[in-house]
């Protein structure tokens, strides 16, 4: 499967997104955080603007009106990238890694 390079605007993150797979899976697998909770294309919480590219939805029809359609919407969480992609994602940020859990002490020498 091809993969497309995605720009996420304003932040200037950059990842590959693979065709088979969903805009926001290839962000998180990037290691970047895109807004989102349904993960199926109904709660718009993941919802940015298109700024240049072309994307398929994996469902017919998801939770966007005809006028967000044309006005460049789209959901990442059901989107799937056709072509290279900018993207306009305000609340887009690296994913930080969590801190190492402490070891706790255990008084034993060796």
């Amino acid at each position: 499967m091809p993969a497309f390079p995605v720009l996420v605007q304003p932040a200037g993150l950059r990842f590959d997104a693979p065709a088979d797979t969903s805009v926001l899976l290839a962000a998180q697998a990037a290691g970047i955080k895109l807004p989102s909770s349904c993960r199926n294309g109904t709660c718009r919480a993941c919802m940015c603007l298109l700024l240049e590219g072309d994307i398929s939805y994996r469902i017919e029809w998801p939770g966007l009106s005809r006028d967000e359609k044309e006005e460049g919407w789209i959901l990442p969480c059901v989107a799937r990238a056709e072509s290279a992609l900018e993207i306009q994602a305000p609340l887009a940020a690296p994913i930080e890694a969590a801190p190492a859990a402490p070891r706790p002490l255990t008084g034993a020498r060796r």
